[in-house]
Parts: C-alpha cells; structure tokens; sequence
C-alpha cells in the first residue's frame, strides 16, 4: 500500500513538533519535506535521522517556501500541513489556495491531536499576536506559584535556530546555561528574567522527551508561548492576552482567535496605554467569541533603571524584535518609557542600519523610529552592535528584557527597560489562579 506523502509547512517549531507527535512513528506516512518561513537560514537545512526517528535514516530536507508548488508537484504529495503562527487568515487561505490548486490537500492540526498529556498540573500562558504581554503574564503567574511554596518549571516555545540534535533537550537553571547554549537575543529576551527569578526554563526541539524531563522536577508546568500559537502541552488552565493596541487582530489572526475561542481566563492587557475604543472592542470581541471566558483587564508597569539619564536627552530606542517584525508593532515599551521620562529626541535608527539591520528595515517597512532587537545569529547581534554605535545619540533606551551591554560592547550609556503585568479592578487574574491551585490543593 502506498504511502501518505505529506509536506510540513513551518517556522522551525510548530511544524517540528507536529511531526514529532503524529507522523514520526507513523509507518503509513511519509513526510516528504518541511518547508520553512520567518526564520532566516532555517531552510536548506535538514531535520536530522537522530530526530527524525527509523522511518527517516537520511534525514527530512528542509526546503524554502517559496517552491511549494514545484515540491508538492515533483514528491506527488498528498497533503500540507500547515504549522506555524501569527498570521492573518487571509494569510493561511492563500497558503491553502497554493497547495489545492496543484491538487493537494490541505490540513490544520488542532489541539487534540499534538498536546503532549502532563502528570502535572499545566498552566497555559498564550495571546492572540505576538507581544500582547505574554513574558509579562508568565513572570506574574510564576511569582504566584512561588509564593505558594510551589515548584513551578517554565516550558517555552521552541527557538531552535542551532544544531537540532544539541538542542534537543534544553535545560536552563543559570546564566551560565545560556552562555554554553549559545542562546540568541531572541532566547535570552525569553529564558533570563525567568532564570533570575529563580525559575528554571526547558525549551529544545523534542518536547515529549522535554515533558519527561521537566515534570520529574516540577509540581507545576507553566507554557510560556510563543508569538501566538497554542499549546503544546495539555492545559488545565489557559490564560490567553488579548492586545487592545491592535483591535480586531483577536479575530483576524491564526491561531490567536482558536487560542481566544478556547481561553479559561482572556486577559486584556495594556490598558492603561491603550485607547478607550480599543479596550471596548477587544471586550466585545472576547464576549462575542467566548462568552465562557472570565474577562480580565492588566495594566503594564513600566520603569527605568536610571530614568534621570533619559530626561532632556537624546536617545535610541531599542525593542523587543519578535514584537515590532512578524508582530507588527511600530513601536514598544522603549518609545513609551522614552516619552514617559522625558527624552529630548528619540534618533530614528533607520539611516545607521549597519548590515542585516538594513535588510530588516526594508522588510518591515511599519516601523517607527525605533531599532528592532535581531540577533538570531552572531553577525547579526555584530550588526545591531555597530548599528547602536552608529547612532548620534546620548543614551541607549533599551526595552529588551536581556541586558544588551552583557552580549556587545556599546559606546554610549544604557538604561534598561522593565515591564511587568500590574493588576487594576475585578476580576483580578492572582485571584483566578489562586482559585485555580485552591480546587487542585496546590501549595499553602
């Protein structure tokens, strides 16, 4: 009997781990290719036979998206399944028409069939686009569990840009671990405010054998997702963010609404730097969607390292990458806190993009007057370096929540960011979680 022929559309994550779960020990499949998008250099690689498992002694390539057709033509594929996040669903239908007009079939994989079950109970920390407030959501639920006397472990989203096989299994407990990892920008904006708060974070490329690992370990698993795809854990709790700055993005963005249609708790975050009318429609939206769901509205907390040395000067504003590029954001927490304390001049970086930098200003044409932090490779963390040098400023505003001065030598004082989930009016999340831990007698 023939062979399913199956082509995996991804980003290096969802995709891994779709087939991890479903298609690597399954005998009557075969996946032909993974197709790669968003991240840079991923394709033209291979998903390596370590990982791969039996059925795969040389490996699985990994080709551009750009030849989905001509693959899917050549390999006599059968189906394509698509598997990365924070896209519009026009996006994904015009996906869909590539692949069903050179006669595939076309497939979404939902919760059901790639949740990994725990021995643990798991809280899910998930959003509806990328940088809605999710790290800021994950720190606050972490610090609840911690005072309860709980072992919470942080399980995140996978960022495996490196060698797959190395990256299989990743444990991090220290800085140190981060250092020996290699780990880019994009990691440690992720994996440090967690690990200096005591917690430790697993992360890699094979998450059932993460699972396996972790839960030896915790009382509590935390997801901490990435951009705005759903779990890949079975969830006894899922707390979605919902971004008033972006308003209807709750019900136009894969798989953001799946998460908000599926959400225990929606939490409305930001209000008190967004716009009334954004708030309002995010509720309405939620209601609409989920009427289940317990609405909950946050607060970001910002503040300054040194905010003196932001006053009357100025100054280059350095952000969260992951937020301002595929999140489309024009601006973050930087440009606020820069406005807040009062800066002369925020220098538009753009003109004194060194390198790759130049690229990305190009490809993201949205942004405002602000420097995206990209480092998903040494050159490019080379080239924000020399690009931060470059620009006629007198302080770096810098809302990474990494310390840029730790990875790359600058010549002009820094003064570091922090945001964190406040808590305003009823219902209030700390009171949702402890509600939660209550009915499952966790901690004191």
């Amino acid at each position: 009997m023939r062979k399913k022929r199956v082509v995996i559309m991804g980003a290096a994550g969802r995709d891994f781990h779709n087939f991890n779960v479903v298609f690597r020990g399954n005998a009557g499949t075969e996946v032909v290719a993974f197709t790669a998008s968003q991240i840079p250099r991923i394709d033209r690689r291979r998903y390596p036979p370590e990982l791969a498992g039996r059925y795969y002694p040389e490996g699985i390539p990994i080709v551009p998206e750009s030849t989905l057709e001509t693959l899917v033509r050549e390999e006599k594929v059968d189906e394509v399944v698509f598997a990365y996040s924070d896209v519009s669903h026009e996006f994904v239908m015009h996906q869909a028409s590539r692949v069903l007009a050179v006669g595939a079939d076309f497939s979404l994989m939902g919760p059901d069939t790639t949740a990994i079950p725990c021995s643990v109970p798991v809280i899910s920390i998930l959003a509806t686009r990328t940088g809605a407030g999710k790290s800021p959501a994950s720190r606050f639920v972490a610090g609840l569990l911690m005072e309860r006397g709980l072992r919470p472990a942080v399980i995140r989203h996978p960022m495996p840009y490196g060698d797959l096989v190395a990256q299989r299994v990743q444990r991090f407990a220290a800085m140190e671990d981060l250092d020996r990892a290699d780990a880019t920008v994009e990691e440690r904006e992720d994996y440090e405010p967690h690990i200096k708060r005591g917690l430790v974070v697993w992360a890699g490329v094979d998450y059932e054998a993460i699972v396996a690992q972790a839960q030896k370990e915790a009382s509590v698993i935390i997801w901490d997702g990435g951009n705005n795809d759903f779990s890949f854990l079975r969830s006894d709790l899922e707390i979605v963010l919902v971004d008033p700055m972006r308003p209807g993005h709750e019900l136009s963005y894969h798989p953001g609404e799946m998460n908000l249609r599926r959400a225990d708790v929606a939490v409305i975050s930001k209000v008190n730097s967004a716009p009334e009318a954004g708030v309002e429609r995010v509720r309405a939206n939620i209601a609409e969607a989920n009427p289940d769901a317990v609405i909950v509205e946050t607060d970001t907390g910002i503040s300054a390292s040194d905010s003196a040395m932001i006053a009357g000067k100025k100054v280059l504003v350095v952000e969260d990458g992951p937020t301002l590029t595929h999140g489309g954001m024009a601006f973050g927490a930087g440009l606020e806190a820069a406005r807040e304390f009062g800066a002369a001049e925020v220098v538009d970086p753009r003109e004194h993009a060194q390198g790759r930098l130049a690229e990305t200003f190009a490809t993201y044409s949205h942004l405002g007057p602000i420097l995206p932090a990209v480092g998903y490779y040494a050159e490019q963390l080379r080239d924000l370096e020399a690009t931060i040098n470059a620009v006629p400023a007198d302080v770096v505003v810098s809302a990474t929540p990494f310390s840029l001065s730790s990875l790359m030598r600058l010549n002009k004082p820094l003064v570091q960011i922090t945001y964190e989930l406040a808590e305003r009016g009823e219902p209030r999340l700390s009171d949702l979680v402890h509600a939660f831990l209550r009915e499952r007698d966790l901690g004191g």
